[in-house]
């Protein structure tokens, strides 16, 4: 089938854009009444690289909106910093200046026709709440997170159409600290504590869906999740199993979300571990009450897993947080991430057969070192394969298999400090930003051929992948 029978199915109104995070775009850290985040203390805790300013967004989001617009993009997925809004998470008023910055954003974005799409929490728990709280182990956050939902939409209802409460809310299992703040004491049950944190992340995400629709009838909430199927090693049925299982827990936030219930598995799971939820009267009614308008997701690589524990310790050294044995069938990044774009078809598929709510990727890109030629432009065939591959899969799983989605926003636009390894050298973007690992560079902005061929995917509506 040609590629021009393979996108006259997009959707109308198909949105291709970019995404970014505020903790790794901004900088600008202690400015115009900005509180601190667990972010600004876990990259120094861990000896790397100290994010501020970042790519500097905060002051120069007008010169990275219009690249954006030349670029040809639509949306732009960004995060909003909880601490520019209520310094301390839960100050008894907002901060004034923060609602002026990001109104500035989204009336800039708007000036350009780009729709933003603005994550609510994307790793970005006040430190103040984990000091006084305990991050999401303690109920009150619950409070708290939804009086901030309220000045968001309240403020910017009338410039934000899409949203999304917690950025891959299921790596609370797996990063605690950066997904709900959590410390663990001594002693501490570590299971409880975090299936603890999750309820009240997904009663606190129900309820700002609740408002949302309330508060704007025309917005759209999801959810968003850190996809990727898993694999068994072999068609052994115990590695089967395994594979089962470990979907299973990656899809327990968003079975909770989509469907407003937990799944009878998670129950039965957490009562054979003893772990004990705080249950309150109406609980169950506000998950129910709350479900998403669709389900968003992050997708990088599929993984793999084997029961046999001589295979599980071949671990591939990409991902340092979900584990996964090494695919023999996949290539890997630079940095070690194995690529699967056939793998995204499959996720596609099966997030649509398990939840039957419209789909949204937002996020898929590649992390590289880049080099800057002595004429200053930077070619990156590399990337422009991943994604041109990574599309493909995504037009076949739409006009082939029927799926029904909304968007399409790699990551990212800009190069970025990496969540992941705290560097600079590892490039995401399209566009080159003159900044190093050791914090020298002019910031700069400048285009990648990458950057040229997007354009042209996002002109010809996903046609020319040339």
């Amino acid at each position: 089938m040609s590629l021009l029978n393979r996108v006259q199915q997009l959707p109308k109104g198909f949105v291709w854009g970019a995404a970014t995070a505020a903790y790794q775009t901004e900088g600008s850290t202690k400015v115009a009444g900005k509180g601190k985040t667990m972010w600004d203390d876990y990259l120094v805790a861990q000896g790397r690289f100290l994010p501020d300013p970042a790519s500097d967004f905060y002051n120069r989001y007008e010169e990275d909106i219009r690249l954006s617009a030349e670029h040809g993009l639509n949306a732009i997925r960004v995060s909003i910093a909880w601490t520019r809004i209520f310094p301390n998470g839960d100050d008894a008023q907002p901060n004034a200046a923060g609602i002026a910055f990001y109104r500035s954003v989204f009336e800039e974005c708007r000036k350009y026709g780009i729709e933003p799409l603005v994550t609510i929490c994307h790793f970005d728990t006040p430190i103040a709440l984990i000091k006084k709280y305990g991050g999401w182990k303690d109920r009150r956050m619950i409070d708290a997170f939804v009086r901030y939902c309220e000045v968001l939409f309240d403020n910017f209802g009338g410039l934000v159409k899409y949203w999304l409460t917690f950025n891959e809310i299921n790596m609370l299992l797996h990063m605690p600290f950066m997904g709900a703040g959590l410390v663990f004491e001594p002693g501490e049950d570590v299971q409880q504590v975090k299936y603890r944190a999750a309820h009240h992340e997904l009663l606190a995400s129900a309820r700002a869906v609740k408002l949302a629709h309330e508060k704007m009838p025309g917005a759209m909430v999801g959810c968003m999740l850190a996809a990727g199927q898993y694999y068994p090693y072999s068609c052994a049925p115990e590695d089967v199993y395994k594979g089962m299982e470990s979907d299973r827990d990656n899809y327990f936030f968003i079975d909770a979300q989509a469907r407003g219930a937990y799944p009878v598995w998670a129950e039965k799971r957490m009562e054979r571990a003893g772990v004990q939820l705080d249950w309150e009267p109406g609980d169950r009614e506000t998950l129910a009450e709350g479900t998403v308008d669709f389900i968003s997701f992050s997708y990088y690589s599929s993984r793999c897993v084997s029961a046999d524990p001589v295979i599980s310790a071949k671990h591939a050294r990409g991902n340092a947080v979900i584990s996964s044995v090494v695919n023999p069938h996949l290539a890997s990044s630079e940095w070690g991430w194995q690529i699967d774009p056939l793998g995204l078809r499959i996720t596609l598929n099966t997030l649509y057969d398990r939840y039957q709510k419209p789909l949204f990727i937002v996020e898929n890109g590649l992390g590289a070192n880049d080099t800057v030629e002595a004429d200053g432009s930077i070619h990156d065939p590399y990337r422009i394969d991943y994604m041109r591959k990574h599309i493909e899969a995504m037009l076949d799983a739409v006009n082939l298999d029927g799926i029904p989605l909304l968007g399409y926003t790699c990551w990212g636009p800009i190069d970025i400090v990496s969540a992941s390894t705290g560097e600079m050298k590892k490039r995401y973007g399209m566009i080159y930003v003159d900044k190093q690992n050791d914090g020298t560079g002019t910031l700069a902005r400048s285009r990648k051929d990458s950057f040229y061929w997007y354009k042209k995917v996002i002109a010809s509506n996903g046609e020319d992948l040339d």
